[in-house]
């Protein structure tokens, strides 16, 4: 998690820093897509990360004789790489796309950083797939992680509530409030850009520029927090 964080604050820094503080305005086509690659590729690989931890949670909670059995070391190493080569992969195929798109357009980006919901509108070129496959990924990587990061807890709570003694089930469900606060935090912001973006058209273009910092910003800001106050 926290590699993913500073991961995302170092991508999208430079940039945003180049604008706010040297009033750099312009960046090369090829840097743009590599940040924009960069930064969906750990937006995804964070949503793994924080479906990983649920799992771990879960375990903890429901089988805790067989924890350690359950997760070795090398069962850790593969889920890891796994969460790790799914957003590699899977964010590929429309950055590629953009690689053979013409841009013909307005080449003014509407944030400090490259996103590939902002990029892609400048190409002047049929782009109904970077349209379409998006929305079929962010359906099967950020909501189908929340749903079942929801469904853990509901297992988690319902072992909790079998627990006789309040002191136990207080210390059993105090286990997960770090990981609640960072999934609470990661996925409002998440619902609040796409929110944004699919239905904020008429919206000001401040709240746009807004909920793309806090999106990419304010989880990284907080998750350090969260963990320090909790240990």
């Amino acid at each position: 998690l926290a590699g993913t964080d500073l991961g995302i604050t170092l991508t999208t820094m430079p940039t945003v820093m180049g604008v706010l503080l040297l009033n750099q305005r312009e960046i090369a086509q090829g840097a743009c897509f590599t940040q924009s690659y960069f930064i969906h590729t750990l937006a995804i690989v964070e949503s793994g990360v924080l479906l990983a931890m649920a799992y771990d949670r879960f375990i903890a909670i429901r089988t805790p004789l067989r924890y350690n059995s359950i997760l070795t070391n090398s069962h850790v190493m593969k889920v890891g790489l796994g969460i790790l080569m799914r957003g590699v992969v899977s964010i590929l195929p429309p950055i590629l796309k953009l690689l053979w798109f013409p841009h013909c357009r307005s080449h003014v980006l509407s944030h400090a950083f490259c996103l590939h919901q902002d990029v892609m509108k400048l190409a002047c070129a049929d782009i109904t797939f970077n349209r379409v496959y998006p929305v079929i990924l962010v359906a099967l990587t950020f909501f189908l992680d929340a749903l079942i990061i929801l469904f853990s807890y509901i297992l988690i709570l319902k072992t909790v509530m079998d627990i006789a003694s309040a002191e136990e089930q207080a210390k059993a469900l105090n286990t997960c409030v770090s990981h609640i606060s960072c999934v609470l935090v990661f996925y409002i912001t998440v619902i609040g850009l796409t929110f944004i973006h699919r239905f904020g058209k008429h919206a000001s273009h401040v709240i746009h520029i807004t909920m793309s910092y806090v999106h990419f910003l304010f989880p990284p800001f907080m998750n350090p927090i969260i963990y320090s106050m909790k240990t």
